[in-house]
């Protein structure tokens, strides 16, 4: 199944996010302005009518029971609207004629004002007779929105209830308007502002986007190339700059190690490849030459031939142990070969594998020190671990010295860890070369050989099968004395 290809880039996604990112601040800002703003504004000036209301209701009422008091009504009305410049004050009959202020002009000059919208009036007292109809409790009267924009003060005083000349007999009532003008002019003016401020952050989010998705591609690019040079097999590339951001820095080493890597593991193919056509080369043509000798020159002769005939079956073993090696090493790593753990004496374990080695002893002069502590046990995948054992001492049996010493040692380590070791006596392996000693098919500074015993996987299929046990391993060695492989297994 192929994935989906993104067609969207850094510099798109970035232009897209700044413009949705100021698209969002500009619409909560519009949302403030025209919704929220107008109705803070709105309690705001309709606690202040109320107050400017029920102070004015209580001070011309008391006027109103003087007799003779018109002209302090008339000016306490005019002082009001002159204390507050933007509120008109009205004593209003029912039919929403103005009582008063009269058209007498006061001693500072103040007029009449503009007579009241008279359907916002007739309105505003709809309102205050259901709000006395619901029970609703006030103090003198009722501050109102009338059509969402006439902020009005509404307050009766029952007909009789006045001793001054009203000229009506019936309900008084306090109207008192205040002008949204103002405020509309600057709501107006910041909307303006808005649309302003708006197009200039969408620019600026443009030229920022612009600009920082150029700072953040630049070092991506730089890499898209060199990884694209490494795919055409140029290891020679290198991943670090002078780079802006962490991040960056620790893909490039991240990415110059993989090129370590895949160098490496490139060179190892090629040197596997040549040298598995070696060994595979070598005993094919052993077998053949003396097959054609057993048939042109042995055939007759029963000794010859069977040392021929010896020789082919052992170069044919080798074949074998050299095909088998890779099919392994090829299932363990792959995952195909799965493992089948199981609670074991070790100590049993690694003598009984010993045993295979006692023809060397025998035969060939070898001596295997064996300091084995009986008793300890480990959980492993026997089959393995046979090879593991196996491999090491075979590898010691073919690095020793002259001497033809090897030791084997298996002692309960710290925190419940068994240290098993081989010890070999041979040139030793220099420090740096140590890690590489693991690979397939590597010799310690020299050309490729055949090993007396093995095809040259050992250690690979050693460290192949620890590493998939988990267990922890390595080598001590030092050049002119001899080398210690040891396995750390967790004892159980």
């Amino acid at each position: 199944m192929t994935r989906k290809r993104h067609i969207y880039g850094i510099n798109f996604i970035l232009w897209l996010s700044f413009i949705a990112f100021a698209a969002v601040i500009i619409f909560l800002t519009w949302i403030f302005q025209t919704m929220l703003l107008r109705v803070f504004f709105g309690a705001d000036m309709t606690k202040e009518l109320t107050s400017v209301g029920d102070k004015a209701y209580g001070d011309i009422g008391f006027l109103m029971g003087i007799p003779g008091g018109e002209d302090e009504i008339n000016r306490y009305l005019v002082q009001v609207m002159n204390e507050n410049d933007l509120v008109t004050a009205y004593l209003l009959d029912n039919s929403g004629n103005i009582l008063y202020p009269t058209e007498v002009i006061d001693p500072d000059g103040y007029g009449l004002v503009a007579e009241p919208d008279t359907a916002v009036f007739r309105r505003a007292v709809a309102y205050l007779d259901e709000a006395i109809e619901d029970g609703r409790e006030f103090a003198c009267g009722l501050a109102a929105v009338i059509g969402g924009e006439n902020y009005v003060y509404i307050a009766r005083y029952p007909a009789g209830r006045y001793a001054v000349d009203m000229n009506t007999t019936g309900d008084i009532y306090l109207y008192v308007n205040y002008s949204t003008q103002l405020a509309e002019a600057a709501l107006s003016s910041m909307r303006v502002q808005l649309i302003a401020i708006a197009i200039l952050v969408i620019f600026l989010a443009l030229v920022l986007s612009a600009l920082l998705s150029l700072w953040l591609t630049k070092p991506i690019k730089r890499i898209t190339r060199a990884a694209k040079r490494m795919a055409g097999g140029d290891f020679s590339v290198n991943f670090k700059g002078e780079y802006s951001y962490a991040e960056m820095d620790a893909l490039a080493e991240t990415l110059d190690y993989a090129k370590e890597e895949i160098g490496k593991s490139d060179s190892l193919q090629k040197e596997v490849l040549a040298n598995v056509t070696h060994d595979l080369k070598t005993p094919l043509t052993m077998i053949k030459a003396y097959a054609s000798m057993i048939q042109e020159i042995s055939g007759a002769d029963p000794e010859k031939r069977a040392k021929h005939t010896q020789v082919i079956i052992d170069e044919s073993d080798r074949l074998t142990s050299l095909v088998n090696d890779i099919l392994n090493i090829s299932k363990i790593r792959s995952g195909m070969d799965t493992l089948k753990l199981s609670r074991l004496n070790l100590s049993d374990f690694i003598r009984t594998v010993l045993e295979r080695f006692e023809y060397l002893t025998e035969t060939q002069g070898f001596t295997i020190e064996k300091d084995i502590e009986a008793g300890l046990y480990t959980e492993a995948d026997a089959e393995k671990l046979e090879q593991v054992v196996y491999n090491l001492v075979g590898n010691a049996v073919n690095y020793t010295g002259e001497d033809k010493k090897i030791a084997v040692g298996l002692h309960r380590a710290e925190k419940g860890e068994l240290r098993f070791t081989v010890t070999d006596t041979g040139k030793g392996i220099p420090e740096e070369e140590r890690a590489t000693i693991w690979d397939r098919y590597y010799r310690s500074a020299e050309t490729h050989k055949r090993p007396i015993k093995g095809t040259g996987l050992g250690l690979s299929i050693v460290k192949t099968i620890l590493l998939r046990h988990d267990f922890r391993f390595g080598v001590e060695s030092e050049v002119g004395k001899g080398s210690t492989f040891y396995v750390l297994f967790p004892e159980k």
